[in-house]
């Protein structure tokens, strides 16, 4: 693709979604274009790109060839998010709520909330800056996935990737965000300048549909006991209440609310016209689906509820009830999980990836089932995102549940990231992931120039799937310049896969 397509992400292109409407930020959503729009090239690198610092050297310095925007350090540089020291970018770990470093403004938090321990495992942190709430949390054991938009500050979610932080770009908008209900034990907002309340509490309402019973909230900044914000704060505690969140704490311009851990509290009379959903609501459907005004009602009496739920590290190996969804589904899981880290030990032993060093460092499953894949390299120094195809079994919340994270996607589309954020990318069945109901033609070529957008350079794609499709996919690896390689499968293994390993140049 042309040098200026450096930093090109398809469905959040400005120059296409400025025509779109604002209202309730609907053009700063995905919006991607149709196949037939999209140019097959190759993304090249900027000028000078390196292959990226290591983790965990790279959560304090990035290389500044691999993403030369200023705008942040000159913009944010005294709130310490980041700043320019040589052939560098350093990040001193500030935020705007918290210029003195994540560290300290943790350790407040760890005065009302269990921050160690492994009661608390995933977060959520929105409109999430550079990440580094997200970066710090990680040493407490809590995994956060940051979210922000493509914005004025140009590129902190590629910031934050490059850093080796677990992060998407999204923004809440007018949809649900791509993920299950009940899935985050923590959901945080640092000046996200979200406007909770408005079009009748809905933002609220979808933080109170993603965080798991008995999880906390975290909102820090406006309008918190805000100058000239009287009126948007008392709304904010008015709908809290409606919800029956118990106030834990007001800090300063922090507030910390749990959520109940039981039946909701609905309905009551509030001022809000707060209602719970109608059952036919499934409050995990959540792939290009509308913003409800209504609340999501808990299914499973407190079973995943914070504190109920096994702590870190158990909880990724125990089955959790949301397995049954699917048929079978506990035996199911312990099969899968056995199977995976049998998988894992020949990955490591017999196809020389380099799992397990600090070369590899942000992960994804492109179809990740029950999340065993992620699961097998917990204890390695890496994060997994888990994407489970938007037509498949919902088993994202199985996710979630065993302290993994993930979202929704449909792969017939680009992925919400920026190119160059992934050092491995695996995917068992390939063919299997291409939504075949999608309308949109959907083939392999498309998709393997996707995952080479946001493969690093010298980064490892490894594809199992049938030996008739690996022939179609060696074809195309070769057409994108990748060096590919065919394993055979484990011996202990049925069926009739084969292991393609390729590398980008």
């Amino acid at each position: 693709c042309s040098a200026d397509s450096v930093d090109h992400m398809p469905c959040e292109d400005p120059r296409r979604n400025s025509q779109l409407s604002r209202e309730m930020n609907f053009y700063r959503e995905r919006h991607c274009p149709l196949p037939d729009e999209t140019p097959l090239c190759l993304i090249p690198p900027p000028n000078g790109y390196k292959v990226p610092v290591q983790w965990p050297q790279s959560l304090h310095k990035i290389w500044h060839a691999n993403m030369p925007h200023n705008k942040i350090a000159d913009r944010k540089g005294h709130q310490g998010w980041m700043k320019e020291e040589g052939e560098y970018f350093v990040f001193p770990g500030g935020g705007t709520m918290f210029p003195e470093g994540a560290i300290p403004y943790i350790e407040k938090l760890g005065q009302y909330i269990p921050i160690s321990g492994g009661v608390l495992r995933t977060a959520l942190d929105m409109g999430c800056g550079v990440a580094s709430f997200g970066g710090y949390l990680l040493k407490e054991g809590i995994l956060a996935l940051s979210f922000a938009p493509r914005d004025s500050h140009k590129a902190q979610i590629q910031f934050a990737l490059e850093r080796g932080i677990p992060a998407f770009v999204a923004m809440l908008g007018t949809r649900r965000l791509p993920f299950p209900a009940f899935s985050f034990d923590l959901v945080h907002c640092s000046r996200c300048l979200i406007p909770f309340t408005a079009y009748n509490a809905t933002y609220f309402i979808e933080v109170d549909r993603l965080l798991r019973p008995g999880g906390y909230l975290v909102i820090s900044g406006p309008p918190v006991q805000w100058a000239k914000q009287d009126k948007e704060w008392a709304d904010l505690q008015g709908v809290a209440r409606a919800l029956c969140y118990e106030l834990i704490a007001v800090d300063g311009n922090t507030v910390i609310w749990k959520k109940p851990a039981g039946d909701s509290c609905l309905p009551n009379q509030n001022e809000y016209g707060l209602e719970l959903c109608d059952e036919t609501d499934d409050p995990s459907y959540a792939w290009y689906f509308k913003l409800k005004k209504c609340v999501s009602r808990i299914s499973v009496n407190g079973e995943y509820a914070v504190g109920t739920i096994p702590k870190w590290p158990d909880r990724v190996t125990r089955a959790p009830s949301r397995a049954m969804l699917v048929k079978n589904g506990i035996d199911l899981f312990e099969a899968d999980t056995r199977r995976w880290s049998r998988r894992l030990v020949y990955y490591r032993n017999s196809l020389n990836v380099k799992l397990g060093t600090q070369a590899i460092r942000n992960v994804m499953d492109m179809n990740a089932f029950f999340g065993g894949f992620a699961a097998a390299l917990a204890s390695d120094p890496v994060w997994v995102m888990n994407v489970v195809p938007a037509d498949k079994l919902s088993t994202l919340g199985v996710i979630f549940d065993r302290g993994l994270i993930g979202v929704y996607h449909d792969w017939c589309e680009p992925f919400s990231t920026y190119p160059r954020t992934y050092d491995l990318i695996h995917v068992a069945g390939i063919e299997s992931i291409k939504n075949d109901s999608s309308k949109n033609r959907c083939n392999l070529v498309d998709l393997i120039v996707e995952m080479d957008r946001i493969l690093r350079p010298e980064g490892t794609a490894i594809i199992r799937d049938t030996p008739e499709v690996i022939d179609k996919v060696v074809h195309i690896a070769h057409a994108v310049r990748w060096t590919a390689i065919i394993h055979e499968k484990e011996p202990e293994s049925h069926g009739r896969e084969i292991i393609l390993v390729a590398t980008k140049s």
